[in-house]
C-alpha cells in the first residue's frame, strides 16, 4: 500500500477528518486509491482513500485547496520550507486530496 509520513502535530487533524489534503515535493508519487499516513514520531498509522492528485506549482497550490486567504505565497513558502528547505514558489508539487479515515 502507498504511504506517506506525516508530522505528529498534523496527525490528529487527519484522524478527525479536518485535514483532507497534503502537499508534497520530491516524494514518492501517490495515485488515487488507499493510502496510509504514518505518524513520524509514534509510528501510528491510518488509512485514507485518495480521491484526486494534481501536479501544480507551489504558488498555485493554496488556491487549489481553497486556502489562498490563509496561505498567501509568503506564508505558503515559509511553511513548506520548514519541511523542504530548498523549495521555491515555482517548483511543481503534488497535491493529494483524500477522504477522512473510515
Amino acid at each position: 500500500m502507498q504511504s506517506l509520513p506525516v508530522a505528529e502535530r498534523l496527525f490528529p487533524a487527519i484522524l478527525s477528518g479536518e485535514k483532507t489534503h497534503t502537499i508534497r515535493w520530491r516524494e514518492p508519487r501517490i495515485v488515487p486509491g488507499p493510502m496510509e499516513y504514518v505518524c513520524e514520531s509514534t509510528d501510528r498509522r491510518v488509512v485514507v482513500e485518495v480521491t484526486r492528485v494534481w501536479d501544480v506549482a507551489l504558488r498555485d497550490a493554496a488556491a487549489l485547496v481553497g486556502m489562498q486567504a490563509a496561505w498567501p505565497p509568503d506564508v505558503m513558502l515559509a511553511g513548506k520550507r520548514a519541511h523542504y528547505p530548498q523549495i521555491k514558489l515555482g517548483d511543481m508539487v503534488l497535491v493529494v486530496e483524500h477522504l477522512p479515515p473510515v
